[in-house]
């Protein structure tokens, strides 16, 4: 029979849950920070020269293309607008290409873009510019502060949404290629007789009809045990990457592949709700926490045949 994969209790998960959470706390605090100020002196750094190279952005329509082509000057200047404007809002709005090549190619459109921010320009920062005259240096100053504060808060954010989860994949990986699984490229996986080879496992990709698994691996046994990194911030987004993501999946992977040929698997970082880590249990995924993989380690070892 295979080996069953581990099922924790409650009073399990909830100390295993403490200890995820207490690690975030760590976590957070001493790395957001540190990267926060280095991404605000860097953007202040940008700020600076924009109004510098523009005469405090009186210039900056006219300087429209060397603006945009400059990338962290075209970052920049997003934020110049309040609230700021994205780049995919900001291309529709004012139907502009925005890549350097073509703002560089088509000074009309990097002109439309810039007039399009010129028009949310913030006039609580930027009060000189809808006034006609030029700054003073405090004006100046409160403002690049004020957008480099802005800019380096959105980076740090849209940072932990794409960082956190994979270094947790690399972390995994690690620990597999460390317990003597071989990493393939990823391909389709629509059934399991397309897997990977039994002690070999892949990157993110497609499994069974429609779902993508951050990671893959065909454990020693034959069974295909797609893994889902997870990261939440808190209870409330512990709902959406758990129950309505790594656990629709799972009940898919089961029906697409069959329950015995499918172990779903979620490593687990950051804030989860007891209750949402039960209903997962009881839809067929099978949990583990990056500050334990000795504990999926142990699980994968264990379908040794």
């Amino acid at each position: 029979m295979p080996e069953t994969p581990p099922r924790w209790d409650e009073r399990q998960l909830e100390s295993d849950r403490q200890r995820a959470i207490a690690q975030f706390r760590d976590e957070r605090i001493g790395e957001s920070l540190s990267t926060y100020l280095e991404r605000f002196a860097h953007y202040r750094t940008a700020i600076e020269r924009l109004l510098r190279t523009t005469g405090d952005l009186a210039g900056l329509a006219a300087q429209a293309p060397a603006v945009l082509a400059d990338e962290d000057l075209a970052y920049a200047t997003r934020y110049l607008a309040g609230p700021p404007v994205s780049t995919d809002d900001l291309r529709v709005l004012a139907n502009a290409r925005l890549t350097p090549a073509s703002v560089r190619d088509d000074p009309d459109s990097a002109r439309r873009a810039i007039e399009t921010i010129l028009r949310g320009l913030d006039s609580e920062r930027f009060a000189w510019v809808a006034e006609g005259r030029a700054p003073s240096a405090e004006e100046r100053r409160i403002a690049v502060v004020a957008t480099a504060a802005l800019i380096a808060s959105q980076r740090v954010r849209t940072g932990r949404q794409t960082t956190a989860p994979r270094r947790q994949e690399t972390l995994v990986k690690s620990r597999l290629a460390g317990a003597g699984f071989i990493e393939e490229p990823p391909r389709p996986i629509p059934n399991v007789f397309s897997a990977p080879e039994i002690g070999r496992f892949t990157g993110e990709c497609v499994v069974g009809a429609s779902r993508k698994a951050d990671i893959v691996v065909r454990l020693w046994d034959g069974r295909v045990m797609p893994i889902e990194c997870k990261v939440s911030n808190s209870e409330v987004n512990s709902i959406k990457r758990l129950t309505n993501d790594a656990g629709v999946k799972a009940r898919v992977w089961i029906d697409d592949l069959g329950r015995n040929n499918v172990v779903p698997v979620a490593v687990l970082s950051g804030v989860f709700g007891l209750r949402h880590l039960m209903e997962a249990q009881e839809r067929g995924l099978t949990l583990f926490w990056a500050h334990s993989l000795d504990q999926l380690l142990a699980f994968v070892s264990s379908t040794t045949e």
